[in-house]
């Protein structure tokens, strides 16, 4: 790819997502970018990049999609999962065990792996049995990436990462293919499509976000602009879930002693803007 290409492509996709496109990272995203280029029958990248300057809109949404695909495997991160059941469900449980309600946000849930891992400590807990309503929901901006988080179907590779036999045997279906998530898990999780960038203002009151490794590929104005939102959003108690390279802004939240576990600094007012 030629350096003027890569230069207008970084910025279509910063433009369109926000994500910010590195020279460090250009291997990976020329591989990213073949599945978009053999789907819309192109030979080689050049083609791609004539079109994307010709203003193809579905291409330009495909090769987007492309660049937001990260990395993601069952309970990534033990000692995070760990203390999401052990401390962090159990908290807000007991700041909610008047109304019986938790809402859950996974922000950027790609093929949805971290998603159900939640849902599997929230099922081994026993919410619904004692009468909880639990408001699951995952948004990402990858239409192929919620495709298949929502139909819950991994490969033996994506299942051998993170899951003990006692995982696949209580909360998942074996076949030639792989392992498919159980009905009961997979029907408690709304899946939806939802850029970072839009307005937050259907979300209110989220008791858990979980938005972990993905921040790391905005940039530090964008980042700081979905801090802020998310935290207008964030229930009084709430708790957002970070990565462990990420850091809110201070002003906005405070440390649960680490593993990117944050609460709403209580001074923190909603901004305005936030029910635009």
């Amino acid at each position: 790819m030629l350096p003027a290409d890569f230069t207008f492509l970084a910025r279509l996709v910063h433009r369109r997502s926000g994500i910010v496109l590195t020279e460090s990272r250009r291997a990976l995203i020329e591989r990213r970018l073949a599945p978009a280029m053999h789907r819309f029958g192109f030979k080689d990248l050049s083609q791609v990049m004539r079109a994307l300057r010709l203003g193809s809109e579905p291409l330009a949404a495909a090769v987007t999609e492309a660049m937001t695909v990260g990395e993601t495997s069952f309970f990534r991160g033990a000692d995070f999962f760990r203390r999401l059941g052990d401390d962090i469900i159990p908290a807000l449980m007991e700041a909610r065990k008047t109304e019986k309600r938790l809402r859950i946000w996974s922000a950027a849930c790609a093929t949805g792996q971290e998603v159900y891992s939640v849902a599997m400590i929230l099922d081994s807990i026993g919410l619904a049995s004692e009468g909880w309503t639990i408001d699951f929901l995952a948004t990402d901006l990858s239409g192929e990436a919620l495709a298949r988080a929502e139909r819950g179907h991994y490969n033996f590779y994506e299942t051998q990462r993170g899951l003990s036999e006692a995982h696949l045997t209580v909360w998942f279906k074996a076949d030639e293919s792989g392992h498919a998530v159980t009905d009961n898990i997979r029907r408690t999780v709304t899946f939806r499509r939802f850029n970072l960038l839009d307005s937050y203002g259907w979300l209110d009151d989220i008791d858990l976000v979980l938005c972990r490794n993905a921040l790391i590929y905005f940039d530090g104005a964008t980042q700081t602009s979905i801090l802020e939102r998310m935290a207008d959003v964030l229930a009084p108690e709430g708790v957002l879930c970070l990565g462990d390279a990420e850091a809110p802004p201070k002003r906005l939240f405070q440390s649960l002693s680490g593993n990117g576990i944050y609460t709403r600094v209580k001074t923190a007012q909603p901004r305005l803007s936030a029910a635009v």
